[in-house]
């Protein structure tokens, strides 16, 4: 960037909304993920003219432009991989309206999620998304990378949630996708072309979300297992049970025994646990569910099984769940999360899959995640200071997803591709599939100023 477009970007949003000091610009070249690059400048937008304002300059300047929220994300969506100029939306962050009748949210992409769901609470209703990072996350970043978490197994993740954007292309041009209605088929389905775009083909400046009636009732369980397959076969059984929890998550033991370690918490070390929530309207539902649960962890040889008789005891069997990420980033100076899905059938195959390849690179790979949707996060701790780490951990990740992709699997179930997993997006795409991709990216983007260098998008 020349120092005529960052007097041009002053013009726009004013001396108090730009920035291009050493300080914020090594903040801002990181996001929570293990890449970093570093901005020339960095600006908050307050309002969709300004960005629009910005991007025809990007446009006719050509300098690249990438879109940030929280700068939450584990795969590099937010870090300025060229450069150019961080076009930071958290000041955007008004609840424009809340439509009970409609049960539909409207909101500007810088608002938290924790703040959508306090706002939701009093009328009984939430946001069913809920991301691990939902207390810091924004919702222009839930939707840029199609966020999901503990709650997808039976609610689905981000993407079945947004009726409508406003979306402001590179070229400065608004668009407005969608509609208010729960239902349409009305041409082609733009919205969902920009659920998890990456911020590669346009910004997003507000957002229709569907919303639910929350569930009054919930009831928590959790099991151990002696043995990965078991807690595997497990999870496949459940989901094919008749009954859908709405959350059921998976601990293994390489976690259990970090946690231990840095967190003292006393923790059985058995292969796996598994945490199980149902949740309904009466207490016959929501109790008919939990037990059925309950009979499947028996049949595949729970070691224990306990069940939370209060909110509070509900809380301490989430605990090792909660906790995992937190504890991992202690254990060693860097942090690969990881974030694939396998068909659920694939669960037991997979567990037992990364358990093997840890042994086999003499690594720490520690795995948690949503095994309701078959959705893991194996976690590779490790010295990145260390050369000959570095090259066992590229490896590991490679046979990892390697063996996923052969189990029918994806590279990403709600981080998003980004840097982190770009390299390897011809394993689980054709040449045509990338050919089209990388058009659709052309027509939205010919100069590629919005996020360039993510997805494997440029040939």
């Amino acid at each position: 960037m020349n120092e005529t477009s960052k007097r041009a970007l002053i013009e726009i949003v004013g001396e108090e909304n730009y920035t291009d000091s050493l300080l914020d610009m090594i903040v801002y070249s990181k996001d929570a993920s293990e890449y970093k690059h570093r901005p020339d400048a960095a600006v908050w937008a307050t309002s969709t003219d300004q960005v629009s304002a910005i991007l025809k300059l990007a446009n006719k300047e050509v300098f690249p432009v990438t879109a940030r929220g929280a700068g939450t994300s584990l795969s590099g969506l937010s870090v300025p991989e060229r450069g150019g100029v961080i076009l930071d939306l958290g000041r955007m962050n008004k609840i424009i309206r809340i439509s009970i009748e409609d049960r539909l949210a409207v909101v500007q992409p810088g608002v938290v999620y924790a703040a959508l769901e306090k706002a939701l609470a009093p009328h009984g209703f939430f946001f069913p998304p809920d991301p691990a990072s939902g207390a810091v996350s924004t919702l222009g970043g839930n939707v840029a990378c199609n966020a999901g978490g503990i709650k997808g197994a039976k609610y689905g993740t981000t993407k079945d949630y947004v009726l409508a954007l406003e979306v402001v292309l590179p070229d400065g041009r608004v668009m407005h996708t969608g509609s208010h209605c729960m239902k349409s088929v009305s041409g082609y389905d733009l919205t969902k072309l920009f659920v998890g775009s990456e911020g590669t083909l346009g910004v997003i400046t507000e957002i229709t979300l569907k919303i639910n009636p929350k569930p009054p009732l919930t009831l928590t369980t959790m099991a151990t297992f002696d043995d990965l397959e078991d807690a595997g076969q497990a999870v496949a059984e459940i989901m094919y049970s008749g009954i859908v929890p709405s959350a059921l998550e998976i601990v293994d033991q390489q976690t259990l025994i970090a946690l231990n370690q840095n967190a003292d918490l006393n923790l059985p070390e058995v292969e796996a646990i598994l945490v199980a929530e149902t949740d309904g309207y009466t207490e016959d539902e929501t109790e008919f569910q939990l037990a059925k649960v309950m009979d499947i962890f028996r049949k595949n040889k729970a070691s224990t099984i306990k069940r939370a008789s209060s909110a509070e005891e509900a809380e301490a069997l989430w605990t090792a769940r909660k906790t995992a990420y937190g504890v991992m980033s202690r254990v060693n100076t860097n942090l690969f999360v990881e974030d694939l899905s396998v068909p659920i059938s694939k669960m037991p195959n997979i567990l037992r899959i990364v358990s093997d390849i840890a042994k086999k690179y003499d690594l720490k790979i520690p795995t948690v995640g949503h095994a309701g949707d078959g959705n893991l996060h194996p976690t590779i701790s490790f010295d990145g200071t260390n050369p000959e780490e570095v090259k066992r951990v590229e490896k590991a990740s490679e046979e990892i997803y390697d063996e996923v992709i052969g189990l029918g699997g994806t590279l990403t179930g709600e981080h998003g591709i980004g840097l982190a997993k770009a390299r390897f997006m011809h394993l689980e795409h054709d040449e045509v599939s990338m050919d089209v991709m990388r058009g659709i990216k052309k027509l939205f983007d010919p100069n590629n100023i919005l996020n360039p260098g993510k997805m494997a998008l440029e040939t």
